[in-house]
């Protein structure tokens, strides 16, 4: 026997739709105590038992908000499934924390040519021979189609099937955890994806009383609101507690609108530390936001939100833009050794400074004195500065290997917590596109004509692969063959070292900003950390850099030279002395 509920607050009647194709229905009851819920006992129902909502007097069946499974798609009836029944073996797991952690991102459909979770458990060992300390997974909720980054999720309680639905996540957590390896979910809480999105038809979960790039706003303060932030902080503890996550990233949180007294993110916050507690282990918030405001990781005693860390796009900026030379769109305000120094010693550029790009002073200046540098995540590629350019081109379609080498440095051996992006360590050649699955015609259009139109402003229409096309998909899959060839093999080595480096010396992994200059000149830089000192020529000849006398050399690419008070760089080369 099930017990069914769910949250319907307008309907005058709710039912439940079982057998095949949902012919047996019988009536909820509204629910004693708990305004707009239904309720039901089933006798004969269990786990793999199909079922869906019928409301009012309407003859569509509707997948369960807190659908836990959906084998037919996002149209499909929902399951039941019994989180009982899996077998954990990683009961001796208690988390790992984030402080001096490393990060990997990866996109479950493209990591591996097979594309599940299954697939994904045979590369793990890869990743623990590389160092990393946690897998960043992009969202993996249930969406329309086979193919898709995971942002057009619909049914957010629900694994995406075709990577493996339930059971296949929880192996990949548990086979993760049996090596030592945290596992990060990425999750969408600022909107829902077109297609398969009946949470509407429910009850008040949008509000035209905000907007966002997708619409009307997640409902997290009008009329109905408790019930809907409610049903988001669950569904955060339900992967955390169920599927023995370890944290998850909160995906672009600006969109989300709360103008309450306490932001839903707080809220949050709150439960997930509480759970933490009950479960014994640790457990962690990332938030996405391009507002640069540190309130967001300030603690709650100090007025912030308690978040655990967030991305930091202006390291990314300023090491990209310096390394690239690329200057378009929010680059603008990027693209020297000062504006590198600045997000090295303190988070972000724009700080309440002009940006060029907005046109108007951006950011708020982070309290170098209080605000541990791991609570800010850095990168030089991530899906979206990857995914979201015109053809989804990797740093190494344009970087030398010289020059991949040194950002490497400065992001692994930098004050933040570093996360690379799948392929990254061994300068993966295969680009990561923009791929969508609308089996829509109407919509799949939209989608491949929005694109061109994005990009045509920069003069790239021609450049911008069709979303919906399948082989834009397939040559965003990872060649697992690159890592044994010459030019990817001295990669991979290379960060190899570097994170051995990080984790080998406490100076690498000291959380105070405060411990971190950075001296530069027009192309070149030299960033110390307490004792350490990381030494970097970008510029196309070699270059005699001032460093403290008597250094002792632990890493260099390729040869120098020290002497009494300096260090010679070749060309496009970095250095790390102790």
């Amino acid at each position: 026997m099930t017990w069914f509920e769910v949250w319907a607050p307008e309907a005058r009647r709710v039912r439940i739709a079982l057998g095949e194709g949902g012919r047996d229905r019988r009536d909820l009851e509204p629910q004693d105590g708990r305004p707009g819920w239904w309720q039901a006992h089933v006798p004969g129902t269990g786990h793999g038992t199909d079922y869906g909502y019928v409301l009012d007097d309407g003859g569509d069946v509707l997948p369960d908000p807190r659908s836990p499974w959906q084998p037919h798609g996002v149209h499909g009836p929902s399951r039941v499934y019994d989180h009982d029944r899996f077998e954990w073996t990683d009961h001796a797991w208690h988390g790992r924390p984030l402080p001096g952690g490393v990060l990997y991102e990866l996109h479950v459909g493209t990591f591996t040519p097979e594309g599940t979770f299954d697939a994904v458990i045979d590369r793990l060992d890869h990743l623990v021979g590389l160092g990393i300390d946690a897998i960043e997974l992009l969202p993996v909720a249930a969406f329309n189609g086979e193919r898709g980054w995971g942002y057009d999720g619909v049914d957010l309680w629900a694994p995406h099937e075709p990577y493996g639905g339930p059971d296949g996540l929880k192996r990949l957590v548990d086979a993760a955890h049996a090596r030592g390896l945290a596992v990060i979910l990425d999750v969408v809480y600022n909107h829902l994806g077109p297609s398969g999105n009946y949470l509407g038809r429910f009850g008040p979960y949008f509000t035209d009383a905000h907007t966002t790039p997708w619409g009307p706003a997640v409902n997290f303060d009008q009329d109905g609101a408790d019930e809907v932030r409610a049903f988001v902080i669950d569904n955060a503890l339900m992967w955390l507690r169920d599927y023995h996550l370890d944290g998850l990233r909160l995906d672009a949180v600006h969109a989300i609108r709360d103008d309450g007294a306490v932001h839903v993110l707080e809220e949050l916050a709150v439960a997930v530390e509480g759970l933490a507690a009950h479960l014994g282990r640790h457990l962690y918030l990332v938030a996405e936001s391009d507002l640069n405001d540190p309130r967001l990781v300030t603690p709650r005693e100090a007025g912030g939100y308690g978040l655990h860390a967030q991305w930091d796009d202006d390291v990314h900026h300023a090491m990209h833009a310096l390394l690239t030379g690329e200057r378009q769109g929010y680059y603008c305000d990027f693209g020297t050794t000062a504006a590198l120094a600045k997000a090295l010693t303190g988070a972000f550029v724009h700080d309440g400074t002009f940006s060029t790009y907005r046109g108007r002073r951006h950011g708020r200046p982070v309290d170098r004195q209080r605000t541990p540098a791991h609570r800010f995540v850095t990168f030089l590629q991530n899906h979206d500065q990857v995914g979201n350019r015109a053809a989804g081109d990797r740093n190494g379609a344009s970087l030398s290997p010289e020059l991949l080498r040194v950002g490497a440095a400065l992001l692994l051996l930098g004050p933040f917590t570093p996360m690379l992006f799948m392929g990254e360590e061994w300068g993966a050649s295969t680009p990561w596109a923009y791929f969508t699955d609308h089996p829509e015609p109407d919509l799949g259009r939209a989608v491949t004509e929005g694109r061109r139109r994005e990009f045509a402003r920069y003069g790239w229409q021609d450049e911008v692969p069709d979303p919906q096309a399948v082989d834009t998909f397939r040559r965003s899959v990872l060649d697992w063959a690159e890592p044994g060839k010459e030019h990817h093999r001295d990669l991979l080595e290379w960060h190899r070292t570097l994170i051995g480096l990080r984790k080998g010396h406490p100076a690498f992994t000291d959380p105070r900003l405060t411990e971190v200059e950075v001296t530069g000149g027009t192309d070149w830089l030299i960033m110390r950390r307490g004792p350490l000192a990381v030494a970097a020529n970008l510029g196309d000849r070699p270059i005699t850099l001032p460093v403290d006398a008597d250094r002792a050399l632990l890493l260099s690419d390729p040869a120098i030279r020290l002497d009494p008070g300096a260090v010679s760089l070749a060309a496009t080369s970095v250095a790390v002395l102790s």
